[in-house]
């Protein structure tokens, strides 16, 4: 009896962190970054108290397809939540270097008696 209720608490707590990773999905979506942070950190000691439950317990083969299969699901919505951030990091990284190039093209067109007849390199380097 004391396995099925952990089991059920595992479970419970596999599908807290499946919604979890949809929220922050929205939120990133949203550009709400600041509370997705939050829940993320919010979900590690969630992630920590799985991990905890699934080492001691002795799971029959149903219960461990089942929680294989939540897991599964868990990991590929956290994959997707990865690939969605990396693809707006490099949406900003280019964002940034366009403002960065045009703020030296109007910097230069900005004539001080000292900068005059100076030359600017607009090329970044890696």
């Amino acid at each position: 009896m004391q396995d099925n209720q952990q089991f059920e608490q595992l479970m419970l707590q596999y599908k807290q962190l499946k919604n979890g990773a949809e929220d922050i999905y929205r939120m990133i979506n949203n550009e709400n970054f600041d509370e997705a942070i939050s829940l993320m950190k919010s979900r590690e000691a969630v992630f920590l108290n799985c991990k905890c439950i699934r080492k001691y317990l002795d799971l029959n083969k149903s219960q461990k397809e089942e929680a294989d299969r939540l897991l599964q699901e868990i990991s590929e919505l956290e994959q997707r939540n990865i690939e969605l951030l990396s693809a707006n990091i490099e949406e900003v990284k280019a964002e940034l270097k366009k403002v960065q190039q045009s703020e030296k093209i109007q910097n230069a067109y900005e004539f001080d008696d000292d900068s005059k007849g100076s030359i600017v390199n607009i090329k970044e380097e890696l």
